[in-house]
């Protein structure tokens, strides 16, 4: 018969809190996104009183961990994801196999600059094929987008920062090229100009839909 000694409970504990962490780290890992209560519990088996528990001390463990990873918490929701220091390289690993065309990151990188921004606005700056850029990032959960007359109100959401790793702040303050802000600055007079006459507004968009309520 096994002697379950205080010593042998204690090196079950710690192998038991191990292997569970692990389990944690590996669901975080292969995820790439936040992730729920429900989805933890699903996916570890463990108790949403352990996980909460565990989640903590990953926390604290990459917080002190010379690690170019870090663990997430936004509200009931938990993320591993690489430290904004780092987020640099895999932007240029992505290069060429990213989930955006260049010129849909080139839109996307308008909107950040200038938001709110109007619809008219952009796809003066950007030609028709802004509407589709529009709505794949509308339907990706990144921008909303409020109807103003015959146009529409385009602002990046909480979904936009999490998904880049961005520090809101930080892209409030960033620096862009004189040239662009030169181009914004015209479409922009350009639009004020149509508003004037009565003929404000995008005709092209009727695809796109008011969600500033669902988001």
């Amino acid at each position: 018969m096994v002697d379950f000694n205080e010593e042998t409970i204690r090196d079950v504990d710690s192998n038991d809190e191990i292997n569970n962490l692990k389990k944690i780290e590996a669901v975080l890992f292969i995820s790439g996104r936040f992730l729920d209560m429900k989805e933890l519990v699903s996916y570890t088996d463990l108790s949403p009183l352990l996980i909460r528990e565990l989640m903590e001390k990953l926390v604290e463990k990459y917080d002190q961990e010379d690690s170019a990873l870090q663990i997430l918490k936004k509200d009931d929701l938990w993320k591993m994801d690489v430290k904004s220091e780092h987020v640099y390289l895999v932007n240029k690993i992505a290069t060429g196999n990213t989930e955006f065309t260049s010129a849909e990151q080139e839109t996307l990188a308008i909107i950040a600059y200038k938001q709110p921004i109007k619809q008219s606005v952009l796809v003066n700056i950007r030609g028709n094929k802004a509407y589709e850029h529009i709505k794949k990032l509308l339907e990706l959960g990144l921008l909303t987008s409020k109807r103003e007359g015959r146009t529409y109100i385009l602002n990046l959401t909480d979904e936009f920062y999490d998904y880049f790793n961005i520090d809101k702040r930080k892209i409030q303050t960033t620096e862009v090229d004189e040239s662009l802000k030169e181009v914004i600055a015209r479409a922009e007079k350009e639009e004020e100009e149509k508003e004037k006459l009565g003929i404000d507004g995008d005709i092209g968009g009727d695809e796109i839909k008011d969600n500033s309520e669902v988001l």
